[in-house]
């Protein structure tokens, strides 16, 4: 047997090696009974994005689908709530454990979201901010230079010569591979997804409300206030990786909805489409006497989640007043002032200025290293 087809049959090639086929590699029965195909550039109701079936010609189920972004070791995120957030956790000799977070920064997550297939890293934490994994402590100390192709191919100690336990595990937020460029804010502009390392922009064609409540959910707002067509916010560049797309509007990703794409699509970039999300209550005051004060609360990621008192000064809370339609701040209370909350602690050392209309446009820091007990509150006048 040729042995390029022999590592096809096994499932072993992998990225744009396998897609080079560019037929859908096998078919498979839904949970709604309907026969479908996993197609590398068309709707993966069976896999998700990142995923082709390896067995082609074959039937299968979402079980026997690999992520061919995935190198060695195997690497997911565990306890996260977005498919992008975790503890990081690795496969060696065919067992599962964590990453210590001794010298773990920006460069390593790097690594890690990029092998997911993510274009980077957002911010990373420590720890165990993602709950305490079980098992042995696969890697210690890893030194990345931030562009290898695996977290195995950075420098690192093994299971033998670690010395974390699990309150040290590792973990890291990718970057959504998704976007919206040009538009001079965070929600608005021309869409733009990641796909097979490299950003490309959707086709307007049947691009409707439902299709733009996903993008804006899946990017961490409340949902769509309207579609831009024909490249309201400029024409793109690279390929157009989504056309003729159709969400029903409950979807978590875009790339859950059905459409065709880039070898299929029959648009130009004067049909990229942009679309303008809700701000909507993007931050909220919880737990003080009037609605002019209380725990600040923004909405991040799909979740509402707390904001950590570290460096929070009266700039900062002067943002948040203005945010929530407020003169200003009168003053800025610590230690979980108002109560702890719970969920998510999604800001941390904030330097706000105090001319930004949003407190997700202040310097933030990259990794949170805070609890519920540290929970910043506001007083607005």
């Amino acid at each position: 047997m040729n042995v390029l087809v022999a590592l096809v049959v096994l499932g072993l090639v992998r990225g744009s090696l396998a897609f080079g086929f560019g037929e859908p590699t096998c078919a498979y029965t839904g949970s709604d009974g309907v026969a479908r195909t996993c197609n590398p550039y068309g709707p993966r109701p069976c896999c998700n994005h990142y995923r082709f079936c390896d067995i082609p010609g074959q039937a299968c189920t979402c079980s026997v689908c690999i992520d061919y972004r995935i190198g060695n070791p195997p690497v997911r995120l565990v306890g996260g709530q977005d498919g992008k957030s975790g503890r990081v956790e690795v496969n060696i000799n065919d067992g599962w454990g964590t990453v210590c977070d001794d010298f773990w920064d920006i460069k390593e997550g790097n690594v890690v979201c990029r092998q997911l297939g993510f274009p980077g890293a957002e911010s990373v934490e420590i720890s165990g901010f993602y709950g305490h994994g079980t098992g042995p402590i696969l890697m210690d100390d890893i030194g990345c230079a931030g562009n290898e192709g695996s977290l195995l191919d950075c420098t690192h100690l093994d299971s033998s010569a670690q010395n974390c336990q699990h309150s040290e595990d590792a973990g890291v937020t990718c970057t959504p591979g998704i976007r919206l460029a040009n538009g001079g804010a965070s929600h608005r502009g021309r869409l733009e997804i990641y796909i097979d390392n490299q950003w490309g922009t959707v086709c307007d064609d049947q691009f409707d409300m439902s299709d733009a409540n996903v993008v804006c959910r899946q990017l961490g707002f409340p949902g769509a206030d309207s579609v831009q067509s024909e490249a309201s916010y400029g024409q793109g560049s690279g390929p157009i990786h989504m056309d003729d797309v159709s969400c029903s509007g409950s979807e978590t990703n875009i790339l859950d909805c059905t459409y065709v794409g880039a070898l299929q699509e029959d648009c130009a970039h004067s049909e990229d489409v942009g679309v303008i999300c809700s701000l909507g209550s993007e931050v909220r005051l919880v737990g003080g006497s009037t609605e002019k004060k209380g725990r600040v609360e923004v909405f991040k990621d799909g979740s509402w989640g707390t904001v950590c008192d570290d460096l929070f000064d009266i700039s900062d809370g002067n943002v948040v007043c203005r945010q929530l339609g407020y003169t200003r701040a009168e003053t800025t209370l610590s230690r979980a002032y108002f109560g702890q909350g719970d969920g998510p602690i999604h800001l941390d050392n904030l330097e706000c200025t105090g001319t930004e209309t949003n407190i997700f446009d202040c310097l933030g820091a990259s990794a949170i290293d805070c609890g519920h007990s540290e929970d910043v509150g506001v007083s607005c006048v």
